[in-house]
């Protein structure tokens, strides 16, 4: 199943995708939820993101290859690492397909892409095992997390470099039936593939990081967690445009503007 989140009338609601066609519900797709008779053509919508969470979790440094070039950058050695590294970002940063990636009037112009497979939280969950762990997944979508990376550097919290307003593309919609290991992820910068990789080949996959986040963190439903991404990436410029795809979830498409 397949649920999306679409504006009409300066109002959002929730959709089931069936076909090229929107069925319109009242209620959220984790909780209770009804028809309400509504039904959309999914070519005419302005597709928002598919949550605004009440927590936004991201695993850092997740895939072998980007920890290697990050500590490549930074001349230190490659330790392979005990446990998740997780961080959080910020709900003003998230935008939906086809809106428009800012690129900050003062930046110094270095941003660039990271596609990621999202993780959506529907149930609340708290110690859970990573036998255990899918059982609180509603479903899965895509991100792409922007980076200023001179500003990741020199802002300790990553409070600009990670979360300036739409630095955080998400979408196309939520899908509840996915395959982790059958899933590959492809960015192509203006057209030109630039990275390819196994979606699920983490270092810390889904199951131990929901189970390392439980241990200390009550997830909610509504919850996300981005889950990183693999080298390379590349530099973004105004007149770009970065999209996202990931096996069976679709294609995140943004253009990149300056401000």
């Amino acid at each position: 199943m397949r649920w999306v989140r679409y504006e009409t009338n300066g109002k959002a609601h929730y959709g089931m995708v069936e076909g090229d066609q929107v069925i319109e519900v009242d209620g959220l797709p984790w909780g209770e939820h009804t028809r309400t008779g509504n039904q959309v053509t999914v070519a005419d919508l302005r597709i928002l993101p598919p949550v605004i969470p009440p927590t936004f979790y991201a695993a850092g440094l997740n895939y072998m290859t980007h920890r290697k070039k990050m500590a490549a950058r930074t001349g230190e050695t490659v330790v392979l690492p005990k446990q998740s590294d997780i961080g959080y970002r910020a709900n003003n940063a998230l935008i939906g397909p086809g809106e428009a990636i800012v690129i900050p009037r003062d930046s110094a112009g270095k941003l660039q892409y990271e596609g990621e497979l999202v993780v959506i939280i529907g149930k609340k969950a708290k110690h859970l095992s990573e036998k255990d762990a899918l059982s609180c997944v509603f479903g899965y979508s895509i991100g792409n997390d922007v980076s200023e990376r001179i500003w990741q550097r020199g802002d300790r919290t990553f409070w600009r470099g990670k979360n300036a307003d739409t630095f955080k593309p998400m979408g196309p919609w939520i899908d509840t039936d996915v395959n982790l290991d059958a899933l590959e992820t492809t960015v192509r910068l203006n057209g030109k593939e630039v990275s390819r990789f196994k979606t699920n080949d983490m270092i810390f996959g889904v199951e131990v990081t929901i189970s390392t986040l439980t241990r200390y963190n009550t997830l909610y439903p509504g919850d996300m967690i981005w889950m990183g991404t693999d080298e390379p990436t590349l530099d973004m410029v105004a007149g770009d445009v970065v999209e996202v795809d990931i096996t069976g979830l679709g294609t995140l498409k943004n253009p990149v503007i300056a401000e």
